[in-house]
């Protein structure tokens, strides 16, 4: 039996729920006009993937994570490792040392860390090694003396410093004069490849035997200064490269120079790259220009020898400026675009 006290009592509850109800609609609906038209990205996307999809579950979408495509392996330079023997110049470096190792690893990756500049380096290894392993044979020093051009120069002939160092072996003017590289208003000798490699022989091998026949003695020297370095001994009552407390970029130096040769005397292992990836040697003739005018443009010759001004200037950085004025000159041409007289011309003297 109901009686009345409990009629009233749901009575009220009712009102109470129906006033919940409105103020709880109105709410929706007001949130609902604010939002309109400012879907968040995910309420965009579930409708573009209903578009798509107009069978699938809403309900089930909202619990799935987007997919995430993956376009190969990532990369790691944590996946090379140093490797724990390695000899230079027919010396074995001492990797066993810890900071010897630290000291080439951060070189080695300093390296694989630009992975664009060391594949560009590899690729003119195939234009810039050739003539120097040459003359490195010929006169009887380490092959592995050639990846000093990467560490000087980056393999670039008309690579100049604040130091004013020059060429690919960047020498400094007191040491191009000492080795007859003749720098004039004209002409850099120290920027031609051969010319500077040739000078270059000269130097190592007199820095070998002032260093005690010690390859990476005469490789600190070379950067260095042969006196400072042996100062340096003197002062710190040592006689080996790796114990040498001295310049920052001498300490630098070699272990970036063994580095060098680990990678670039293995370019398929490192960086991807096969023989017929590098930049292949440039087939070239020298003529022999003779210019009566009191000056004759560098672009009028190129056009002569069926080039032109950019590239000749690259085949011949020696040259400083763009005008030659009167006298001899030996210059390069592309062979395949050199006429028959170049031949002639090579033998003139």
């Amino acid at each position: 039996m109901v009686t009345r006290g409990t009629q009233v009592i749901s009575s009220m509850i009712g009102a109470i729920f129906i006033t919940l109800f409105i103020q709880v609609s109105a709410l929706a609906t007001s949130t609902t006009e604010e939002t309109k038209g400012h879907k968040s990205e995910a309420e965009n996307e579930l409708l573009l993937l209903d578009q798509l999809d107009p069978q699938s579950d809403l309900d089930d979408r909202l619990v799935i994570l987007p997919e995430i495509k993956r376009e190969g392996e990532r990369f790691f330079l944590s996946s090379f490792k140093l490797p724990d023997k390695i000899t230079f110049a027919g010396l074995s470096v001492p990797l066993d040392n810890w900071q010897v190792r630290e000291r080439i690893e951060y070189e080695f990756y300093q390296f694989l860390e630009d992975q664009g500049e060391s594949i560009i380096l590899a690729k003119r290894t195939g234009r810039c090694f050739p003539p120097a392993e040459r003359q490195l044979a010929d006169a009887g020093l380490p092959d592995d003396l050639k990846y000093m051009l990467l560490v000087e120069s980056k393999c670039i002939s008309a690579a100049y410093s604040k130091a004013k160092a020059s060429g690919p072996w960047q020498f400094i003017p007191s040491t191009g004069r000492r080795y007859r590289l003749k720098s004039d208003a004209v002409r850099d000798e120290r920027r031609n490849l051969e010319m500077s490699t040739e000078a270059a022989v000269k130097y190592l091998k007199y820095l070998k035997q002032y260093q005690n026949n010690d390859w990476f003695l005469a490789m600190a020297s070379y950067n260095a200064g042969e006196e400072r370095i042996r100062k340096l001994l003197k002062a710190q009552k040592i006689d080996d490269y790796w114990k040498m407390h001295g310049p920052r970029e001498t300490m630098r130096y070699v272990p970036r120079i063994i580095a060098a040769k680990e990678i670039y005397s293995q370019p398929e292992k490192y960086l991807g790259l096969t023989k017929k990836d590098l930049y292949m040697p440039l087939e070239t003739e020298t003529i022999t220009v003779n210019v009566k005018e009191s000056q004759r443009a560098l672009t009028s010759i190129a056009e002569e020898f069926g080039t032109y001004l950019l590239e000749l200037k690259m085949l011949n950085p020696e040259f400083k400026k763009d005008m030659l004025p009167r006298g001899n000159y030996q210059i390069r041409v592309p062979r395949q675009t050199c006429p028959s007289r170049c031949f002639k011309q090579e033998k003139t003297p």
